[in-house]
């Protein structure tokens, strides 16, 4: 194996020299430094261990699973116009609540990410999210149940959007934009008519585009006409749809993703959730590796109380405060 393969690839186990002295220690991403490293202690290359990309976590397999069955589910409506809702239920339900358990928060958020099939996964993924919002705001066990569904159901509307518009990988036209903005409306057509399901839902798929402000779509509705199941779908929707990878634009940069949730480029969201949300991020955030806009690697060991997007950062033996060097970001959290 060449150095170059080895590039920002993580390491399986220990990596060791002659004398025993860990040079890289186990699940650390080779950046330069250790590369350089590596060669100034003789280490063979071929003999060293990486994580291989296709060793699926049980949470990934779960998810792949989901999102296979989704879009399974997902035709059967397109195709019928009916919900097989015992089946979304028992099947899908129990995956994204299972998921949402995962203690590692940064791992689960990488094993949501779409970078592929967009809308199934994205409506797994969305519902993983929403469920972890809504156990972090302390919702009763009803109200979690409620909105696991709600938020895997929220985008089925886009079902009846004709696919030149769906999958188009450049930006819409004024009309096409206003035909996807329709998605809402039968979204929650589709839901108000079946059976044995809640009204909430309904109003999920109807509100998860509508912002405090009064400037989201379809009714410009304000925050205290939004049920709280779709102020929580909508910070879930916005996260997941920067994070994945979409036809028309790939994930953005983490300290992006954060920037602009919080100054409401996407439209002003619900404050309270949103800290709460973000809060609890930044807790996991401390021991995490991260790499950095100008290509460094390092693990966030202090987050600023006054500003949390500008943590301080071990690299190797020596500190960077991203609050002194506002020019550099964390680029993305490393999992």
């Amino acid at each position: 194996m060449s150095m170059k393969n080895l590039l920002g690839r993580k390491v399986k186990f220990d990596i060791v020299n002659d004398r025993g002295l860990v040079i890289v220690p186990a699940r650390f991403v080779l950046d330069r430094d250790h590369l350089r490293l590596l060669e100034q202690h003789g280490i063979d290359y071929s003999g060293i261990a990486l994580m291989s990309d296709q060793e699926p976590t049980v949470y990934q397999s779960l998810v792949e699973v989901a999102t296979e069955r989704t879009k399974e589910l997902f035709n059967q409506i397109k195709t019928t116009k009916k919900v097989p809702l015992l089946e979304i239920k028992n099947e899908l339900i129990p995956i994204v609540q299972q998921t949402s358990e995962n203690p590692d928060v940064y791992q689960l958020f990488e094993t949501v990410k779409a970078k592929d099939e967009y809308l199934h996964k994205h409506s797994i993924g969305v519902g993983v999210l929403a469920t972890l919002i809504g156990k972090w705001m302390k919702l009763n066990e009803g109200e979690i149940s409620l909105i696991s569904l709600a938020a895997v159901m929220h985008d089925v509307g886009k079902l009846m959007i004709p696919d030149d518009i769906l999958l188009k990988p450049d930006k819409l036209t004024k009309s096409e934009y206003e035909e996807m903005k329709r998605h809402t409306l039968y979204g929650y057509e589709i839901l108000r008519n079946t059976v044995g399901i809640s009204p909430r839902v309904a109003l999920v798929a109807l509100q998860h585009h509508e912002r405090s402000s009064g400037g989201g779509y379809p009714l410009k509705l304000k925050e205290r006409k939004l049920d709280i199941l779709s102020r929580i779908v909508a910070i879930a929707d916005v996260f997941h749809a920067m994070t994945s990878r979409r036809p028309y634009h790939e994930a953005l940069p983490y300290h992006e993703v954060v920037t602009s949730m919080r100054d409401g480029m996407f439209g002003e969201l619900d404050p309270v959730i949103l800290k709460v949300f973000l809060d609890n991020m930044n807790r996991h955030l401390i021991g995490q590796r991260v790499m950095l806009t100008d290509g460094r690697w390092g693990e966030v060991v202090f987050l600023n109380p006054h500003d949390d997007t500008h943590p301080l950062i071990k690299i190797g033996e020596t500190f960077l405060d991203l609050n002194r060097d506002r020019d550099i970001h964390i680029q993305e959290v490393i999992v």
